[in-house]
């Protein structure tokens, strides 16, 4: 199991390019937390990569990610991976357990809620954007308004960090890769 593997699943399943710059800016923000907490980087970043592989041709969530699951269970892939990308939806009825499995849900919806404020920047950039921005964010209904706030707190409570570290980190963490996401 590798990046380039599951790079080659994503770009099969997913063209949109929105769509794999999210799946790069969750795995940012999944690889720094495994980084903070002393995992397995590669496979945790590989895990985000291929969270929402299947979005793309299955948006509906009677399918997704179910869908996803029976293509990596069919291609080989490690049942802990499967079991991670299950997780990450509230609606698959699968609890989450482990570390990994609380941290991609606290990263999923948190990424493309930082990504979304760093877009209405003038700069348009993750570079110069802080937190205290995105609560700001939070708090106007209409911003993004698709995402759950209160995802993005379970979130935070799920790693056991307060709201404002979680989403510093997350922004610290995409700052890394800014340029391949293109903020």
């Amino acid at each position: 199991m590798t990046r380039d593997e599951a790079w080659s699943v994503l770009a099969e399943f997913t063209k949109g390019e929105s769509l794999r710059k999210h799946a790069l800016a969750v795995e940012a923000a999944v690889r720094g937390y495994a980084r903070m907490f002393g995992e397995d980087e590669e496979a945790w970043g590989i895990v985000a990569l291929l969270h929402d592989f299947d979005y793309e041709q299955y948006p509906d969530l009677k399918d997704h990610p179910f869908r996803g699951a029976e293509i990596l269970r069919q291609r080989g892939w490690p049942e802990f991976v499967i079991r991670a990308i299950l997780s990450h939806g509230e609606h698959t009825n699968t609890p989450r357990q482990s570390k990994l499995e609380h941290t991609l849900f606290a990263c999923d919806e948190m990424a493309g809620f930082v990504t979304a404020a760093a877009l209405v920047r003038p700069s348009r950039s993750v570079r110069d954007l802080e937190a205290a921005s995105v609560i700001k964010r939070m708090k106007d209904k209409a911003f993004a308004r698709a995402v759950s706030r209160d995802d993005l707190r379970r979130g935070a409570e799920e790693l056991g960090l307060p709201l404002e570290q979680h989403i510093a980190n997350v922004i610290g963490f995409m700052r890394e890769r800014a340029d391949d996401l293109g903020l």
